[in-house]
Order: structure tokens, then sequence, then C-alpha cells
């Protein structure tokens, strides 16, 4: 069965966009060009999981602090390796990463590049103030870049292009949490008029893409190498009520209660079809289950601690999202040992 997230794209769907020739097998060719952009799934979920941890500084614990800034610094240190990764193939393999970009799939997906880097911008802001030159050209660069990508995509769908298999949640990634984790990074460098304007288009893509996403959903099973994208169906109500929750502070619980109560459709919607993901060979495209449930932690304790709730709760919602990313460190480092992890990729 031909994988959708592959680097040999169907030529029947989408026969200008394969990535490599079609005499070569994709494991023949090196390591490095088979570098997916899903990859930095990883990061963004340590990084979001890192800022739950933040959260939790609040309520005093004494371990929250070395346990936040652990999960700060793997995730950073990922990340600049995944950049620095992915410039070498910009650099060494130029062909492949501009068919990646062409891809429905791959091409949605290269944005989580530079929405990792704009909530790195976040965490690290407020304690490095000094860095507000650094600071402004990454996010300059990181909506560019995530611009462009949310155009090719909207682009393809609009125009027809957009082969009904490879419609899944992927798509959500350059337009919806691109638009909500911008307008997070906007305020943390204090232009929140440009926060609503990005946080609005957030919304907007989300009405956009929401119709066609779930009708494909609704259809049936996506392709085998698609189902663990089903995480990032969680992500638009997830993290655009942490944003809500991040752009206005002194909001009260029960407006984020509301944007949790939104965000459990999704929730179950992903857990009634677990027969299709529990039954995928695991690989890090799982990492699309990291954010969005990091994010849900995260408004769990911004609503227990503006509600004056038992921060025992807050505390709960943190280590069930760490369970999770601990699950699939575990994995992930497993296939990496194994010499798999960019097997099927």
């Amino acid at each position: 069965m031909t994988d959708p997230l592959s680097t040999e794209p169907p030529v029947r769907a989408i026969p200008d966009t394969s990535v490599a020739s079609a005499s070569v097998h994709p494991l023949a060719r090196p390591w490095l060009a088979r570098l997916h952009p899903g990859l930095f799934s990883i990061p963004l979920g340590l990084l979001a999981l890192a800022g739950s941890w933040q959260r939790l500084a609040s309520f005093g614990w004494a371990i929250v602090p070395a346990l936040t800034l652990s999960l700060l610094w793997l995730g950073l240190g990922l990340l600049a390796l995944l950049l620095l990764l992915s410039a070498a193939k910009l650099v060494l393999h130029h062909g492949v990463f501009r068919q990646e970009f062409r891809h429905p799939v791959q091409g949605a997906l290269l944005a989580l590049m530079p929405v990792t880097c704009l909530l790195a911008v976040v965490l690290l802001r407020p304690t490095h103030p000094d860095w507000q030159a650094a600071v402004n050209l990454v996010i300059a660069l990181c909506l560019m870049l995530q611009a462009l990508i949310a155009w090719h995509i909207v682009a393809q769908l609009a125009t027809g292009q957009m082969p009904s298999e490879l419609l899944s949640p992927a798509l959500y990634v350059p337009i919806v949490p691109g638009g909500f984790v911008g307008a997070m990074a906007l305020m943390a460098i204090g232009l929140p008029g440009f926060a609503m304007l990005l946080m609005g288009m957030g919304l907007g893509g989300w009405a956009l893409l929401e119709v066609r996403i779930l009708n494909r959903l609704f259809a049936g099973p996506l392709p085998i190498g698609l189902r663990p994208t089903l995480g990032i169906e969680i992500a638009p109500a997830a993290v655009g009520t942490l944003a809500v929750a991040t752009v206005w502070p002194e909001l009260s619980a029960d407006f984020i209660m509301i944007g949790l109560g939104i965000a459990s459709g999704p929730v179950f919607a992903v857990l009634t079809r677990w027969r299709w993901w529990s039954q995928t060979p695991f690989s890090f495209s799982f990492w699309s289950f990291s954010f969005p449930v990091a994010a849900l932690a995260s408004c769990i304790v911004e609503a227990v601690r503006r509600g004056g709730w038992p921060p025992e709760v807050a505390l709960a919602a943190v280590l069930l999202a760490s369970a999770l990313v601990l699950f699939l460190a575990i994995r992930t480092l497993i296939q990496l040992l194994q010499g798999r992890l960019l097997s099927q990729h």
C-alpha cells in the first residue's frame, strides 16, 4: 500500500509532485533526503508540554521549574538540530525540498517548522526581554514562511488541485494552529492589534477548512499513512482556546471552560475512531497528538488558576499529557535505535 506521507506520493493522484524518480526506491536515497517535515512535531510537542508545566509554576510546586527547564531545553535542542538538518537538506537536496513543498500533505507539515519556532518565542520572550531584535526577526521570517505555505495549501483547495484521498487534518497546520500560535507570539512582543488580526485569520481559516476536512473524515477511514494525523483534529479548538487565554490574560475561567467544551467535541471524535489509528504501525507521525493534548492541559491549568479550583486538577491534566509525550518519546527512541525512524518516509 502506498503511504500518503511518503516522499513518493502516488503518481496517479498528483503526477507532478513526486519527490524522487520513480526508478529510485526511497530507501536508496541518503537519510538526509528522507528527513521528513513531520519530525518538527516532536520539538513542538515537547515545547508545548514545557508550556503546560510552566503554567503550573503559579501553584508553587518545587519540582515544576526543573521539569519546565528540562523540557524547554530538550525541545529547543531538537528544534535547533532539525533546523540545521533542514538547512543542509535544502542545500544538498533542494529538489526534494521543492517537491515536498508541492505535496499536499508534506507541504502542510512544513508549517510545523515556523509554528514550532513561534512557540519557542512565546516561551522564551518573558525571560529574555533583551532578545528583542532577534525575536522580531524570527517572528517576521516565521510568519512569512507560514503565509507562503498557507497560500499554497489554500490555492490547491480553492482550485480543485487537492486530491480527495490526501485530504486530512494535516491541512489545518499552516492556517489554524499557525494563526493562533502566531497571535500568541505577536502578543509576546507587544503587538496586540496584529495579534487579534492573526487570530481572526486563524478562526477564518478554521471555518474554511472544517467543512471540507470533516466531510472527508465522515466519509470513511483515512489511508493508513494519514491516520496518525487525526491527532491534529484536536488542535484548532485546543490551541484556539489557549491563544484566547494568552491574548486576554484577565479573561475569566468561564470563557475558558466554553473553549474546553468546544474542544471536547474533536477529542471525542478522535477517540471514537480509535480503531483507525490504534491499528496503524507506530511512526513519528503520532507526535501529532502531543501538541493538541499539551494545549488542552494548559487550558485546564488556566481554568483552574483563574477559577480558584483545586490545583490537583491542573496537575492531573499536565501529568496525563506528560504520560502521552513520554510514551511517544520511548517509542520514537526505540525506532531511532533500530534504524527505522526514517525508513517509511
